[in-house]
């Protein structure tokens, strides 16, 4: 079979080009909506254990918190997504997609969590310091003065943890979701050709993080540009 003909059993016949965008569209979709999850998470744990480590205090917290982060560190996503799909998900029979939402989110929380705490911890404890010599409470400190510019510190890394996470759900096909990876396994399963549906579906992520890289390089070059 030629290139050509090949080319419109995968994709033209039967509009199979559509399982791919159809696709596309809901791995977007988790991506950055698991990215959204993943950024709250993220910050609300960094400022609990950073409060603990400057003040002693949230012990409790701390202690869930540290917990959290080595059970989902420590663990396959792919074994999370399961759990949570058939296990702890299962009896609110959520649609799938909001499944892996919240799943993919819990879990690319656990690593912005310690990206956002790096960021945290590297503004000089002087600031602390001259906050609370002003009056400041712990609170009006962090929120005000630490973590803007934290998080001017950290951005190239949490959009690096996006592109992470944009590959990361190309396992969302084990809970049925008709996601990019998942379009381009039907096409294969209806035309028996692996080779132009995988290869489609691996440019088209390739394109997806070259475009986070580029718009990561571009923060990255305005960042420089406003601390010279």
């Amino acid at each position: 079979m030629s290139f050509k003909q090949e080319f419109i059993t995968n994709f033209i016949k039967d509009d199979r080009w559509k399982y791919l965008v159809d696709g596309l569209w809901v791995t977007l979709i988790i991506t950055f909506g698991a990215a959204i999850i993943g950024v709250l998470i993220g910050f609300i744990v960094a400022a609990i254990r950073t409060s603990y480590e400057k003040t002693g205090k949230l012990k409790v917290l701390n202690a869930i918190c540290k917990f959290y982060l080595t059970v989902t560190r420590g663990t396959p996503m792919l074994v999370q997504l399961l759990i949570i799909y058939f296990v702890i998900l299962a009896p609110l029979r959520l649609n799938s997609v909001v499944v892996a939402v919240v799943a993919f989110g819990i879990n690319s929380g656990a690593y912005v969590a310690e990206i956002v705490r790096s960021g945290i911890m590297s503004i000089d404890s002087g600031q602390f310091e001259a906050s609370r010599s002003l009056g400041m409470t712990y609170g009006q400190t962090m929120i005000h003065i630490i973590l803007p510019q934290a998080f001017k510190n950290i951005l190239p890394a949490l959009l690096n943890e996006i592109i992470a996470l944009l590959k990361e759900t190309s396992i969302a096909g084990y809970i049925a979701i008709q996601d990019l990876t998942k379009g381009g396994y039907i096409i294969l399963g209806r035309t028996f050709s692996a080779f132009m549906p995988l290869i489609a579906v691996a440019l088209i992520y390739l394109i997806l993080v070259l475009l986070l890289t580029k718009l990561t390089g571009l923060i990255e070059r305005r960042l420089r540009a406003s601390d010279r």
